[in-house]
Formats: structure tokens, sequence, C-alpha cells
């Protein structure tokens, strides 16, 4: 089984997986807010966030790994009773994962694995890559055909970007990098070159 580079504090990374032979991961509306609050549990305290969307049988998270001094220890939760001597942000991906399969294989009365594989991460090294990756993390449910435009599409951090709502998203951050909040809706309403974000792109 190929080794997984484990996420290293400080970096920027792009999070994917989809379902075990293509199912579906969320099955029901609830599935969804249950995620985003076991997201929320296991991820928040060790993570930033800057974008995200949840399809049927995939999902996409673009995150920066919080530095080791950023992360208050009282805040992290374990999926064991066990205290790790050491910080792993990969492990508590991994108890977002299993919290999530276990509740749906209860729920749905299901068993066995139902993610893919080990959840794919790819380093984001540059701004460029960091702009294209959030427009295709929001066209994703264009691109699959769900919405016809992004806004209408509400398991995407699409709206919280563009609201007033509170919201634990970066989003101030996410719209210096466009310039503005118009320049933000502006340049998810374009059509991107697809062969500049190709390698992004999971089928």
């Amino acid at each position: 089984m190929e080794q997984k580079i484990p996420l290293l504090h400080g970096n920027y990374y792009h999070i994917y997986n989809r379902g075990n032979n293509g199912i579906n991961i969320f099955l029901e509306t609830e599935n969804y807010y249950y995620f985003l609050r076991l997201y929320a549990k296991y991820i928040n305290p060790i993570a930033e966030t800057y974008a995200w969307c949840l399809l049927k049988n995939h999902f996409h998270i673009l995150v920066r790994i919080k530095e080791k001094s950023e992360i208050i220890e009282s805040d992290l939760t374990y999926s064991t009773t066990d205290k790790p001597k050491v910080i792993e942000p990969s492990r508590q991906f991994s108890h977002l994962f299993n919290a999530y399969t276990q509740a749906i294989n209860k729920r749905h009365k299901r068993t066995g694995s139902l993610f893919e594989t080990k959840f794919e991460r790819k380093l984001v090294t540059n701004e460029r890559y960091f702009q294209k990756l959030i427009f295709y993390i929001h066209n994703n449910p264009v691109h699959h055909g769900f919405v016809k435009q992004m806004n209408q599409y509400p398991w995407s951090s699409y709206e919280s970007v563009v609201s007033e709502k509170p919201t634990m998203l970066r989003r101030n951050e996410v719209l210096g990098l466009y310039g503005s909040k118009e320049d933000f809706i502006n340049y998810h309403s374009l059509q991107q070159n697809a062969n500049e974000i190709i390698d992004l792109i999971i089928e």
C-alpha cells in the first residue's frame, strides 16, 4: 500500500477522497451536517480552512495546517481516550473519517470501508495554484452537473465567503486573494481555463 506523506505543520493542502468503489458517502441531508460537525470537532483545532465542498460520493477541502505553537491542546479531540505524545494532523483527519464511517455504518446498517483509500493530499505551493484551487473546489458541483451556478449548491463554502454570516472559514484571506468580494464573485462567474487546473481534477 502506498505510504502517504504526513501533513506537516505550516503547509497548505488540498485534501480529498471519495466513496469506496465510487459509492455515495452522503446518503441524506443529515449526513452533510454531521460531517461538518465532526470536521469542526476534529479539524478546526489543528487547521485553518479556506474552501470546502461535499458532493454525494467525494469531497474537497483546502486547509493550512497550524503551526504547533498555534494549536491549543485542550481543544483537541481524539478518537481514543489516550492522548498521543505528539500531535499528528494526519491522525486528526483519520479520526474524522473513522468517526464518520462508524456513524454511517451504524445508521445505514452497513459494514466495511466507506472511503476509497487513505485520504489524498496535495501540497499547495503558490498563490496562483491556491486561487485556482478555490475556484475548482467551488465549481465542482457545476462541473458534475448538480447545479448550473455555484451559489445554488448548499454544501460548499462559496456562500460562506460571500455572506456576512459568522464563519470559521478564513473569509478575509480568501477574499484578499482576489482583491475584494466583487472580484471574488466576478472571478468565479467566469469560465476558467481547465488546462491550467487539470492536475486538480479527480474523476
